[in-house]
């Protein structure tokens, strides 16, 4: 069981670093609604490794950082053009809160934060605690991590 909660935790480490840089914006909206989608792409791509990881591990495993990195450079290209938006518009410099991220924005940083966790759903049936237990564990610890950050 020891095994189970340490690879929750460690899997909900990047969603919660991306929710304590969302939270730093201020919006409300995201304080509910990213935790909740981090922690269901969390369990859902888990449990989509280990649908998947029966017949195809090694493909999986070839490709999953290729995904991920291609996803968090979109959206990180995103972000960035947002910003030169705002610089070439006139912004002022003045300390401003951001509107608040479309709602495609949200998914794709859950999806993207949840790659890992896809390649992680491979391993579940080698835990010492039934894969569903694990997905439960790796879904809420995701969840309550990304609220609190």
């Amino acid at each position: 069981m020891l095994e189970a909660i340490a690879l929750a935790f460690g899997l909900a480490m990047d969603a919660t670093a991306m929710a304590a840089v969302r939270g730093l914006t201020g919006a409300r909206r995201e304080a509910l609604l990213l935790p909740l989608l981090f922690g269901v792409f969390q369990a859902g791509m888990a449990g989509l490794g280990l649908a998947i990881g029966a017949w195809g591990g090694p493909y999986i495993a070839a490709w999953d950082h290729w995904i991920a990195a291609g996803l968090l450079f979109l959206i990180g290209g995103k972000f960035l053009v947002d910003a030169w938006r705002d610089l070439r518009d006139g912004d002022d410099g003045d300390e401003k809160a951001p509107p608040p991220a479309s709602l495609l924005v949200l998914l794709g940083l859950a999806l993207a934060t949840s790659i890992d966790a896809g390649a992680a759903g491979i391993t579940l049936p080698l835990l010492s605690v039934s894969p569903i237990t694990a997905l439960v564990l790796i879904g809420g610890v995701t969840l309550v991590c990304s609220y609190v950050g």
